[in-house]
């Protein structure tokens, strides 16, 4: 299968020739982009957390070719995106008991980076939720995602655009690295803003369960009900659990300071720097995930930045800890599992 990329923006020209008029390439993409999904195909979409792969959610067979470009198992489930509020009680039943927080938290945070969970509605089919009775369920903020999906109008299942356990894609060149061959379109519209994937919380009464960590902070959910983040699951219930995830094929270890790090003679070592030193001659390889100790350019610069280290074929990637407020949590969650399976 041959991998086109079209351009939805004229600022977008480091990898690909198009012309210059932005709004021709826009309608260029979606016209492109609709047209698949209405042929039951799947297309890699900008999104405002990380890239996604995109099919037609309401349509199994379609949703089946996402798990199969993906390498993904069936039991990990999908995240349904919305073209608009009115579609969430046609997927998703909204528990009175939690009605007035999820009203709040849905007009603070959508469109947004916010994923809830919801008891699923007959219409979605069991392919996209793994079988289980809740679903997944976002509107995303990015221009482009949101023209696509309306021009489609209908929701689309879209969870990363990467192989399975791999390190999520925060520009179309990743998607490409990833996915070239099996799959038929990529919508490139540059690096994407929060470079995270959305954070994912179930609402209960006036409880929020944090069921995987993102751009919406615990700091910010704590305003709209009592908190309980939820570690380690015996089983996975929503996407983005699993422990071993976001992981480069290099062996990544996380340590608190590069200073005080014994390198091993011999070994080629690549260093994902947070605290700002850089000993360029004892590591092979430096990337800073922020010179200011931003943690927002942090989350952003995160995936891009252990893709670049991934490449260099090193013996050895060693990542400093961020600190664990705010989006620093969200950042060690997704560094945590990416070294998860590393025996160093």
């Amino acid at each position: 299968m041959r991998t086109e990329i079209l351009a939805a923006t004229s600022a977008r020209r480091s990898w690909h020739r198009h012309p210059a008029d932005p709004s021709l390439l826009e309608a260029r993409a979606t016209t492109a982009a609709v047209e698949l999904l209405h042929k039951g195909e799947v297309v890699a979409l900008p999104t405002e957390t990380v890239y996604g792969l995109a099919a037609d959610a309401l349509n199994p067979i379609a949703v089946a070719k996402i798990f199969e470009a993906k390498e993904r198992p069936r039991f990990n489930p999908l995240i349904v995106h919305l073209p608009d509020e009115q579609w969430l009680e046609r997927v998703a039943t909204v528990d009175d008991r939690s009605r007035a927080q999820i009203k709040k938290l849905i007009a603070q945070f959508w469109p947004g980076p916010l994923t809830l969970i919801f008891a699923r509605q007959p219409i979605v089919p069991e392919i996209v939720t793994a079988g289980l009775d809740t679903v997944a369920v976002r509107m995303s903020s990015h221009p482009v995602f949101a023209e696509i999906i309306s021009a489609f109008g209908k929701p689309v299942a879209a969870p990363s655009a990467n192989r399975f356990g791999r390190i999520s894609p925060t520009t179309a060149r990743h998607v490409f690295a990833e996915l070239s061959g099996r799959i038929p379109l990529i919508v490139d519209a540059g690096p994407t803003t929060h470079g995270i994937e959305s954070t994912i919380v179930a609402v209960r009464g006036n409880k929020i369960d944090i069921l995987r960590r993102g751009p919406i902070t615990v700091e910010q959910l704590a305003e709209f009900g009592a908190i309980d983040i939820v570690s380690a699951p015996k089983t996975v219930s929503a996407p983005g659990q699993l422990p071993s995830h976001y992981a480069p094929k290099t062996p990544l270890r996380l340590i608190d300071n590069a200073e005080s790090f014994a390198l091993v003679k011999n070994r080629r070592v690549g260093l994902l720097t947070w605290n700002g030193f850089i000993p360029a001659e004892r590591f092979a390889a430096v990337r800073i995930l922020s010179e200011h100790q931003d943690l927002s350019e942090a989350a952003a610069n995160l995936f891009r930045s252990l893709r670049e280290l991934d490449d260099l074929d090193l013996d050895l990637i060693v990542a400093e800890r961020v600190p664990a407020q705010g989006l620093g949590a969200a950042i060690l969650d997704r560094l945590e599992r990416a070294s998860h399976d590393s025996d160093n």
